[in-house]
C-alpha cells in the first residue's frame, strides 16, 4: 500500500518536476526578453537582437532529461517522511548548480554564442524559485491529505522503552509524517496501558498472529536495552513477512544520534562517539582556516581594540590585557586573553566566582565591551597560538570544570575539541548565565555533527546575533 503510494508519488514528483523545468525556460524567456523587467535600463544587460522562442525551445529535448537524471542522483526523489524542509531546498540548490553548470558546457562544447548568458543566469534563478515552490505546494497537500487520515504509515511498534516513548512523542508532534501507530506488544507492560494514546496490544510472541491479521507496512522494534536477547527471533519473524522493519536502539543515554560504525572484516563496530575533528585532515583544514580567520579579524577590529585598551588604560588602573586560566583541549591548561573589564581582585577570589547582575566588580567600560563581546577580541591571538580555534565549545575555568564534571554527564566530551571565541551554544543564546546542560548539549551537537560548513555558519551567524550577550553582567 504504502510503497505503491510512494512510487506513484515519486512518478507525480518527476512529473511535476519536468513541466516546472519547462515552465521555467519558456517564462525565463518572457522575463529577459518581453517583460517589463527586460526593458528597465541595467547596463550590464545588453540589448539587441534575439533568437525566437523555437531556437531556444528545441533545447528542452536534453535539458530536462538532464536536470531530470541530476535530481534523481541529488537525492530529491527519496521519501519525504521526517526529512527538513531546507534539506529538500539545498539539494535542490545543489542540483540546479550541477544542472547549469552542465547546460554551459554543453552550449559552449556547441560553440554557441548566440544563446544570451544572462537568460542563462535567469534561468538558474527562476528554476529553483518553480522547484522550490512547487514542492511545497506538494508537501503542503501531503501534510492535508495525512491529517484527514490519507496515505499513512501503518505501523506497530515491539518493545515498550523509552525509545518507543520518543518515537510515539516524535510521530505525534509532525502529523504530517503520515504514520499511525495502532499500538506495541510489551512482555511487562499489560495489555490496555496507554501511552499518549497507543496501547500495548498483546505480547512479544503474539508478534506472528497481528502480522498475519493487519496490512502493516512498517514495524519498529524499540525493545528496552535488557531485552536485546529477543532481538534476533524478532527480526527474523520480521523479515520472514516482508514488512519493512526498523530498529530503534534503546541507547540514547550514551550512544549519540549518529554513531560511528566501522567494518572490522565483517564484524560491525560501534564507536561510542563520533568526532570528525579527531581526523588529521579536517583539523589541518580547520586550522588554516582558523589563522586566516583571526588575521583577518585583526586586520578589521585592529583600531577598535587600540581605541578600547587606550579607554581601559585611562580609566581604570591595572593592565590592559586580562589573562585566565582555562581547559582546552585534551584537558590541556593554556591561558585565556581578555580585555579587563572589572576592578582588579586577588586571584584566589576571581577563581571561584560568577560575574553577577549590577555587580560592582565591572568598570564602566567593562559593561559595554562585556555585553557586546568586544572583551573577547584578544583570544583571536588565542586562536593564532593554537590555544582555541574560530568556533568551538567555550573552554571554563579548571575550578568550574572539575564541578560540572561530576554533575553534568557527558560534560567531559567538550574537550576532545579545541575551545572557540564563538560555537553552536552561543548562537543559540545558550551564553553567560545560562543551563549549563543545554549548553553541553549544543556543544555535543557540534562536536559530533562537525563540517567546515558548520563553522562558516555559525561564523555568519555570530555577526547577527552572536555579538550581543543579554546574559552578560
Amino acid at each position: 500500500m504504502i510503497k505503491d503510494n510512494q512510487k506513484m508519488l515519486n512518478r507525480v514528483h518527476v512529473l511535476m518536476d519536468a513541466c516546472t523545468i519547462v515552465a521555467a525556460y519558456l517564462f525565463t524567456y518572457y522575463l529577459r526578453f518581453y517583460s517589463p523587467f527586460s526593458q528597465m535600463k541595467f547596463p550590464w544587460i545588453v540589448k539587441g537582437d534575439f533568437l525566437p522562442l523555437e531556437e531556444y525551445s528545441f533545447r528542452l529535448v536534453y535539458l530536462v532529461p538532464l536536470y531530470l537524471f541530476i535530481y534523481y542522483y541529488s537525492r530529491l526523489y527519496t521519501p519525504k517522511r521526517g526529512k527538513r524542509k531546507w534539506f529538500e531546498l539545498f539539494h535542490i540548490i545543489m542540483a540546479n548548480i550541477f544542472g547549469i553548470a552542465f547546460f554551459t558546457f554543453i552550449l559552449y562544447f556547441q560553440k554557441e554564442l548566440h544563446i544570451s548568458r544572462y537568460y542563462i543566469i535567469f534561468f538558474f534563478i527562476v528554476n529553483i524559485l518553480f522547484g522550490a515552490s512547487t514542492r511545497l505546494i506538494l508537501s503542503y497537500s501531503l501534510k492535508v491529505a495525512r491529517r484527514k487520515g490519507y496515505n499513512l504509515k501503518h505501523v506497530i511498534l515491539v518493545g515498550y522503552s523509552r525509545a518507543a516513548e520518543s518515537y510515539i512523542d516524535r510521530i505525534f508532534a509532525n502529523p504530517q509524517w503520515g504514520y499511525y501507530i495502532h499500538g506495541i506488544l510489551d512482555d511487562n507492560m499489560a495489555v490496555g496501558t496507554m501511552y499518549k494514546k497507543v496501547p500495548v496490544i498483546g505480547p512479544v510472541y503474539q508478534l506472528n498472529a497481528f502480522l498475519a491479521k493487519m496490512n502493516l507496512d512498517e514495524i519498529a522494534i524499540t525493545l528496552s536495552i535488557n531485552e536485546y536477547e529477543k532481538l534476533e527471533n524478532i527480526v527474523v519473524i520480521c523479515e520472514k513477512s516482508g514488512v519493512h522493519t526498523k530498529f530503534i536502539p534503546d541507547y540514547k543515554g550514551f550512544i549519540p544520534t549518529q554513531p560511528y560504525t566501522e567494518d572490522l572484516y565483517g564484524l560491525p563496530v560501534i564507536n561510542i562517539r563520533n568526532v570528525p575533528l579527531s581526523n588529521t585532515y579536517n583539523r589541518m583544514i580547520k586550522r588554516i582556516v582558523d589563522i586566516f580567520g583571526a588575521l583577518f579579524a585583526l586586520l578589521i577590529f585592529g583600531i577598535p581594540m587600540l581605541l578600547v585598551a587606550l579607554i581601559i588604560k585611562i580609566t581604570s588602573p591595572g593592565p590592559v590585557i586580562f589573562t585566565q586560566v582555562r581547559i582546552g583541549r585534551q584537558n590541556k591548561e593554556f591561558k585565556m586573553f581578555k580585555f579587563r573589564s572589572m576592578e582588579l581582585q586577588p586571584e584566589k577570589d576571581e577563581k571561584k566566582a560568577w560575574t553577577t547582575n549590577k555587580d560592582p566588580r565591572v568598570t564602566g567600560i567593562g559593561k559595554f565591551i562585556r555585553r557586546t563581546s568586544i572583551d573577547e577580541f584578544p583570544q583571536f591571538f588565542n586562536v593564532l597560538k593554537g590555544d582555541m580555534s574560530l568556533v568551538g565549545p567555550r573552554p571554563e575555568r579548571p575550578y568550574f570544570v572539575d564541578k560540572f564534571k561530576e554533575e553534568i554527564p557527558r560534560y567531559m566530551i567538550k574537550h576532545q575539541v579545541s575551545p572557540g571565541l564563538t560555537g553552536w551554544a552561543q548562537i543559540n543564546g545558550y551564553r553567560g548565565d545560562t543551563s549549563i546542560r543545554k549548553r553541553i548539549d549544543h556543544d555535543l551537537y557540534y562536536i559530533e555533527n562537525w563540517t567546515l560548513g558548520l563553522d562558516i555558519k555559525i561564523l555568519f551567524l555570530t555577526i547577527f546575533k552572536g555579538f550581543i550577550n543579554k546574559n552578560a553582567y
